[in-house]
C-alpha cells in the first residue's frame, strides 16, 4: 500500500527531472487524457535507489524471492524498466499535483538549497537564534537548509570548528560553516557520492568519498588536525562525531 500512489504516474510521461533537498522530482505529461499536471515525487530513504533496466535485463518482477527488495516498477514504452529497490524501506512515492507538496510535509517545509543566495551566514544565525535545539540537530531537520544528512553534517562542524551541540552561533561562525556546509556536498559531489555500506549511483558504481571524510565515522582516531582523540556521543538519536578540542564550542 505504501507505493500505492505509483500507479498514479501509468501512462504519462515523464518530460522533466529535478531535485529538491533529498528528494527527486520527475515532471508528469498526462499526454491525451489531459488531465492535470502531475509529479512524481521520490525520497530514497537511506538504501533506495532507481534504475532503468534494458528489455534483455535478467530482472524478475513478479517474484519477491528473486528481487525481495523491489518497491516499484514502471514499464517504459521501448520496453525498459525503470525500478525503485530499497532494502531497508525507509523510502518514499507520490504522486501529486505539480508543486502542491502539502501531504508531504517534509518537502513543502523544506529550507533553502546549499547554494541558494538565501541560504547565507545571517539567514542561519537568525534561524538558531529563533530555536532552543542543538546545532547538529537544527542542520539535520531540513528547515535551515535542505539536503544536508547526517555524513555531512558532521564533516562541516569539523571543517567550521563548530561543537555539533551548541545551542547558539554568531554570524562569523555562521558564515564559516555555510562555506564548510558547501565544501563538504561538493567534495561528495566531485567523488561520487559516500559509500559505507549499501550506495551506489544510477549506474551501479559505488562513490569515493569515504576515504575523504575527516570525521565522520572516525571515533577513537586522531583528529587530522590536532591529533586528539575523536569523540563520538548520540545527539537527538544520531551518531555525532567531533573534535574535543578543535571543536570544544
Amino acid at each position: 500500500a505504501k507505493f500505492a500512489p505509483a500507479l498514479d504516474a501509468v501512462g504519462t510521461e515523464i518530460v522533466g527531472a529535478r531535485r529538491r533537498g533529498k528528494y527527486l522530482l520527475f515532471d508528469l505529461d498526462p499526454g491525451a487524457d489531459d488531465g492535470p499536471l502531475r509529479e512524481l515525487v521520490v525520497h530514497l530513504g537511506m538504501t533506495g535507489r532507481l534504475a532503468v533496466h534494458e528489455p534483455s535485463s535478467a530482472l524478475v518482477l513478479d517474484d519477491p524471492a528473486t528481487e525481495p527488495h523491489l518497491r516499484a516498477w514502471w514499464r517504459l514504452d521501448d520496453d525498459r524498466v525503470l525500478t525503485f529497490h530499497d532494502i531497508r524501506r525507509f523510502g518514499r512515492i507520490h504522486v501529486v499535483d505539480r508543486g502542491d507538496y502539502r501531504d508531504i510535509p517534509t518537502l513543502h517545509t523544506l529550507g533553502p538549497e546549499p547554494w541558494d543566495p538565501d541560504f547565507s551566514g545571517k539567514h542561519l544565525a537568525a534561524f538558531v537564534k529563533r530555536s532552543d535545539r542543538r546545532l547538529k540537530t537544527i542542520l539535520l531537520a531540513q528547515r535551515a537548509v535542505a539536503g544536508v544528512g547526517n555524513i555531512y553534517a558532521d564533516e562541516a562542524l569539523w571543517d567550521a570548528r563548530i561543537n555539533p551541540a551548541t545551542r547558539r552561533l554568531s554570524r562569523p561562525r555562521a558564515d564559516k560553516l555555510v562555506v564548510a556546509i558547501r565544501r563538504a556536498l561538493e567534495s561528495g559531489l566531485a567523488h561520487g557520492g559516500t559509500t559505507l555500506r549499501d550506495y551506489v549511483d544510477s549506474d551501479g558504481e559505488q562513490g569515493d568519498n569515504q576515504h575523504e571524510l575527516t570525521c565522520y565515522g572516525r571515533g577513537g582516531e586522531p583528529c587530522l588536525r590536532c591529533g586528539e582523540k575523536l569523540r563520538t556521543r548520540v545527539i537527538d538519536a544520531r551518531t555525532t562525531t567531533w573534535c574535543p578540542t578543535c571543536q570544544a564550542r
